[in-house]
């Protein structure tokens, strides 16, 4: 998605993306003040918020330690839309709702996988899903309340997804992680609110002229509108996009780094 959004808005908007996978929305708030500081002089104009497939996850289950309560899951999304609207009033800010779970399909995964969270947990991991799509669509409903408590446009994606007949093969890989065509539906839902907000990339302005305009015996001509307006070409043509998302590594274009150069990992981070 953080891909496709790049290309819709190329040369129009700044998109960038801050995935981190394996995160919930409890250890997200430590990332708010360095994602979004409120001293931020040119903050983002649209941010979204893709939280709650690992909240999400059941307790007594393999990842029962990236499980945050709902009504706490609910109150992560206050604060940190709280946090962005401190940094502009005018931000949009979208929440985007967990996808649904393919039970068989994290199943299947589980049983044949190598990864060392299922093995912990040996044939136990292959019986018995650490997801489920019921408590995906409890957090997806609570992440939709939220948004319309906070009058936030939404994207619900879990609602969205099982609109399409065999939509746990065509959307997800593994049962939980977004195939291409997952991906394809975020980045038209995505689209679709930006462009109900007027931040329609096509009848967006460029940031600076198209080839065909620049005359190859004078191209100083071309550029003079861009140097007598620079001030507001650069804060209104120059739009920032925000994705902040959870638990989809391939979103992971940019990274913030720590003091030892890096965020650390879900492994790193332990329950409160």
């Amino acid at each position: 998605m953080g891909a496709a959004l790049v290309d819709t808005y190329s040369r129009k908007a700044d998109v960038m993306v801050r995935g981190y996978d394996g995160y919930n929305t409890r250890w997200a708030l430590f990332l708010l003040n360095q994602l979004f500081p409120l001293s931020c002089t040119k903050p983002p104009v649209a941010v979204t918020i893709f939280f709650g497939a690992n909240d999400a996850a059941l307790l007594g289950r393999t990842y029962e330690r990236l499980h945050v309560p709902v009504e706490e899951y609910k109150d992560n999304l206050r604060k940190i839309v709280r946090q962005l609207k401190e940094c502009s009033r005018t931000m949009l800010v979208v929440l985007i709702t967990p996808p649904p779970v393919d039970e068989n399909g994290r199943k299947e995964y589980a049983r044949f996988d190598t990864f060392p969270h299922f093995n912990h947990y040996g044939e136990q991991a292959a019986e018995l899903p650490e997801r489920t799509n019921e408590m995906a669509g409890v957090y997806a409903k609570q992440c939709v309340e939220v948004a319309k408590e906070l009058v936030l446009p939404s994207v619900d994606l879990w609602s969205k997804m099982q609109e399409t007949v065999g939509w746990q093969k065509k959307f997800l890989s593994d049962g939980l992680h977004l195939t291409e065509e997952g991906n394809a539906v975020v980045h038209r839902e995505v689209v679709r609110v930006f462009n109900e907000a007027c931040l329609c990339g096509p009848e967006m302005p460029y940031d600076f002229p198209h080839h065909f305009e620049i005359d190859a015996e004078n191209p100083a001509k071309a550029f003079q509108r861009l140097l007598r307006s620079e001030c507001k070409i650069l804060n209104e043509v120059l739009l920032r996009f925000h994705c902040f998302v959870s638990f989809f590594p391939f979103f992971r274009v940019e990274a913030c780094l720590e003091d030892n150069g890096q965020w650390p990992s879900f492994d790193d981070l332990q329950l409160a």
